[in-house]
């Protein structure tokens, strides 16, 4: 049966049934009789394309890129790969993370002449690399390593310079300083050629050559490690106070910088950027609580959270500056813990119970000022704790905070961390000089120098497209902007039979509503008065958010005639209204009513102006559109029915270990528009980055997946047509994963389109959006950050792939960030003018603002919709559980909860806009 078919049963005799599923130990008799064992057929895996030539539109621009030059003058020699092991002297192996770099370091000591003097590229693991090889493929070393004291401080005097210990504290002191001896076992596991970088550089890319540079990289981290930065992937941190932002909440922003080697078609290039990351306030573990749960004083603290947050985090103990690492807190107030305290006196050995504070008071003589009344911090194991009062602890520096941060949070670290252009880059020519990676000796025995000065490279600006709005006006935006005033909305959609819903928002909501309808008319937009305000009834306010949404339901349904077409609702807080997620799950799951949410503060014609672009946008109308999508005139896309797919997957934050990953697929709609999309939103298992329901196939001729629904919305939006192209964009993958992009979950979306209709075989474009990479670009001698519309493709480009550096935006803050576009795939026949003009002008379609955006549209809107519909099933913070802290969640193994369907009237909308 072709779904497609206009009457369900139009062509019948062409799809043959599919084969039924036979169990593997069956075998069906007939076969085996009458057909001779056909050969496996091997699937061929598909690869990304290589570059098709450069475009050539556009002005042309000369920039400067944050790329500095590589020469590499050894071509000869390997590097040569060993395996490390360590394990204690009674054969027990080493668990714990972060001594590997102090026993490597001791073995380099200790048996320099045995390794013939040679440097090791350690990753800090368990694989270190040589240049040349050592004597022999297996080698064994024991090397004895002291605990260490925490320097950070001055020996043993107490931070706050309260006396020194007396003797008793030293014996007690020098116990956990126990030597420990480790095994080393170093063996052979491969050899990498040096030649295998030039030959990338050349475009011939083998696997030895990531392995090489993957060496060079490590190199890097080392390099960083030995100065005692904190290492994030390629990215390196200076316990240096002045690159520390305090965002709130007992989190600061740490400025560092990212470093790594890059290889482009002008060669071997080290790319350094400004990095940040986010880490817990170092000092008084008391003062970092206070500023994380924003309370008064210790006392007011929910110790409950307290232990969850501070689990595993590592602080030194004053007055001996001893580091531990926490693994609780004390179930009891410091002054009512007990613990069996031994006493010696000559040969006899008495134990008595003490309480924790007794024996720090008495026995240790120290003043404890407000530790009494609070939980002690247990540094030891779970069947041996050991407690120390809480003002004792404080937290080293430079410890990483994973967990989401709050919208105030990452405002504060966007603003804080925000540099202009030229402050970047002369940011960066510091970064290069400080880490004098000259001095590095395994850099300087392959051959590598590095040249100080930013890479130059051309650029072209294109040409923004021309928009049309209503009344037949055309207009060409400049800067990447433009704006309503004057200005009629393309295709405007009525508003009618609606209302508002008011939850406590302290503004003249009748004034509102009256410069709403004003408003509406100058932009062409037909707009009735509202029903009614329904105002909150103040006894729910302070009712669970659910409840609310309900009470205000009840109250809705219980006066208006029928149900609503549209409700504007007002929310007592911008952002993070824990109303949102409910409000928007009862209106578009339950009910199939378009809504729109503000939270009015400063109303003025923009703001309406920018409120009534996304209703119109929601209730199905246009706000602008392309010239070239007005007259159909793009090349390729108008000619052929042609869908735009976007492709995103949210995950939860990184603590949150056990939340469903969203996956979100947008596709355009009404071909030949490119402005009109609908979405497609499932929950998938936590942190898997490949969507998984495509195509999901539940009975011979029933397929659930996305790409289905997606395929039969076009073809009854677009004149019961099927798409001859599909183009693909997908944003959020990393380079390692392009080949399972291309070959997992291209072959689900072309097995989703075989199922619809055996026939059919539409062409592909498949490209991937990444907007997480470290290539800046900067105009010489300029403060402007790139004009939009600024597109890069050589020089720093791939030396192979087919990729493109495109600036659409006009960045107003900071460095603008290009987004990287890779084509993996093109079926089609696009030339790269016409691919990059295409990706450009997808960038000015987006409904909602009035201006160019720095990815293409389809991908913000998949983005939107992951998001809102996640905001459906707000999960529970479960971040601060067990799991998030080396509990495992076994991957898949637990059901994903589903998430709610959107009811039909509102599933084709663009409800996220």
């Amino acid at each position: 049966m072709d779904p497609f078919g206009a009457n369900g049963n139009g062509n019948e005799d062409a799809l043959p049934p599919p084969p039924p599923v036979v169990p593997s130990d069956i075998v069906p008799i007939t076969a085996a009789q009458e057909l001779p064992p056909e050969p496996v057929k091997k699937k061929v895996s598909r690869v990304p394309i290589a570059r098709r030539g450069l475009a050539t539109k556009g002005t042309k621009l000369s920039l400067l890129t944050n790329h500095f030059k590589v020469n590499v003058a050894n071509n000869d020699g390997h590097f040569f790969q060993y395996s490390v092991s360590f394990s204690y002297e009674d054969g027990r192996p080493v668990e714990g993370k972060g001594v590997g770099r102090k026993v490597i370091d001791r073995v380099q000591e200790t048996y320099g002449s045995e390794l013939n003097g040679k440097d090791f590229a350690y990753d800090g693991e368990k694989t270190l690399f040589t240049i040349g090889s050592l004597a022999r493929n297996k080698l064994e070393f024991t090397v004895v390593l002291e605990d260490v004291i925490s320097n950070r401080n001055n020996g043993n005097c107490s931070p706050d310079g309260h006396g020194s210990p007396n003797e008793s504290d030293k014996k007690r002191m020098r116990r956990p300083y126990r030597a420990k001896t480790f095994k080393v076992e170093i063996s052979f596991a491969s050899k990498i050629p040096l030649q295998a970088i030039s030959n990338a550089l050349r475009g011939q890319e083998s696997e030895n050559f990531q392995e090489a540079i993957r060496v060079l990289d490590i190199i890097l981290r080392q390099h960083a490690a030995k100065q005692g930065c904190l290492l994030v992937r390629q990215s390196f941190f200076h316990n240096d106070p002045k690159n520390f932002a305090d965002v709130g909440g007992g989190v600061l922003g740490c400025r560092g910088f990212h470093s790594s080697f890059r290889t482009t078609q002008s060669g071997l290039s080290l790319n350094i950027d400004v990095s940040t990351t986010m880490i817990i306030q170092p000092g008084p573990v008391v003062d970092f609580l206070i500023a994380n749960q924003n309370v008064r004083d210790p006392f007011s603290l929910d110790w409950a959270k307290a232990k969850r947050t501070l689990k595993n985090l590592r602080i030194k103990v004053s007055p001996s500056n001893q580091e531990y690492k926490i693994t609780g807190l004390s179930e009891l107030p410091c002054k009512e813990q007990m613990f069996t305290l031994k006493k010696r006196d000559g040969d006899d050995v008495t134990e008595e119970e003490v309480t924790v504070y007794d024996y720090f008071v008495n026995n240790r003589k120290m003043e404890l000022r407000y530790s009494a009344d609070l939980p002690c911090i247990n540094v030891g194991k779970p069947k041996r704790p050991t407690y120390i009062p809480v003002e004792l602890c404080s937290l080293l520096s430079l410890q990483r905070y994973t967990k989401a941060l709050s919208t105030l949070q990452r405002s504060s670290l966007v603003e804080k961390s925000r540099q202009k252009p030229q402050e970047r880059m002369r940011v960066l020519s510091d970064v290069l000089k400080i880490s004098n990676y000259g001095a590095e000796p395994m850099l300087h025995k392959c051959g590598i120098t590095i040249k100080p000065g930013f890479a130059q490279v051309e650029g072209r600006v294109l040409q923004a497209p021309r928009l049309k709005f209503g009344n037949g006006e055309d207009f060409n935006p400049r800067n990447g902007r433009w704006n309503f005033n004057n200005k009629k909305i393309a295709q405007p959609t009525k508003i009618e039979r609606w209302a508002v819903a008011n939850f406590s928002a302290r503004c003249d909501v009748r004034g509102l509503v009256r410069d709403l309808i004003k408003c509406a008319g100058m932009k062409g937009i037909p707009i009735e008065d509202p029903f009614d305000v329904f105002e909150e009834n103040g006894q729910f306010r302070r009712a669970p958010p659910m409840v609310r949404v309900e009470k205000m339901f009840e109250n809705i349904q219980s006066k208006l005639p029928g149900a609503p077409l549209f409700l504007l609702c007002l929310l007592p807080e911008r952002k993070n209204s824990d109303l949102y997620g409910p409000w928007k799950k009862k209106n578009l799951s339950d009910f199939g009513i378009v809504t729109q949410c503000i939270a009015p503060t400063r109303v003025n014609d923009q703001y309406l102006t920018n409120v009534l672009l996304k209703i119109n946008a929601k209730l199905g109308g246009l706000n602008s559109l392309l010239g070239v999508e007005f007259s159909p005139s793009i090349p390729i896309v108008s000619k052929r029915p042609t869908i735009i797919l976007g492709m995103d997957v949210s995950h939860g934050s990184p603590g949150q270990s056990d939340i469903p990953s969203i996956a979100a697929v947008v596709s355009s709609r009404q071909w030949p528009l490119i402005s009109k999309y609908r979405a497609c939103v499932r929950t998938q298992s936590p942190k898997v980055e490949m969507i998984d329901n495509l195509f999901k196939k539940v009975s011979e001729n029933e397929d659930e997946g996305i790409i289905r629904e997606l395929m039969l919305d076009f073809y009854s939006s677009s004149g019961k047509q099927k798409p001859d192209n599909i183009i693909i964009f997908r944003d959020g993958v990393s380079e390692s994963q392009f080949n399972q992009v291309l070959n997992i979950e291209l072959d689900q979306i072309i097995e989703a389109c075989k199922f619809l209709d055996e026939k059919w075989d539409p062409k592909f474009l498949v490209i991937v959006a990444q907007k997480n990479h470290h290539t800046k670009f900067f105009q010489p001698g300029a403060p402007d950050n790139v004009p939009p519309g600024t597109v890069i493709d050589n020089n720093v480009c791939h030396p192979r792939n087919y990729d493109f550096y495109l600036c659409a935006h006009a960045g107003m803050i900071g460095t603008s960030r290009p987004t990287h576009y890779h084509v993996l795939l093109d079926e089609i026949g696009f030339s790269p003018d016409d691919l990059q003009e295409l990706v450009h002008s997808l960038s000015y379609v987006y409904q909602r603002s009035t201006t160019a955006i720095s990815v293409v549209a389809p991908i913000c809107y998949a983005h939107l919709a992951a998001s809102q519909m996640g905001q459906f099933m707000k999960f529970e913070d479960k971040s601060e559980t067990s799991s998030s802290h080396g509990g495992l969640s076994a991957a898949g193994a637990v059901p994903v909860p589903q998430l709610p369907k959107l009811e039909a009237k509102v599933c084709n909308s663009m409800f996220f806009c």
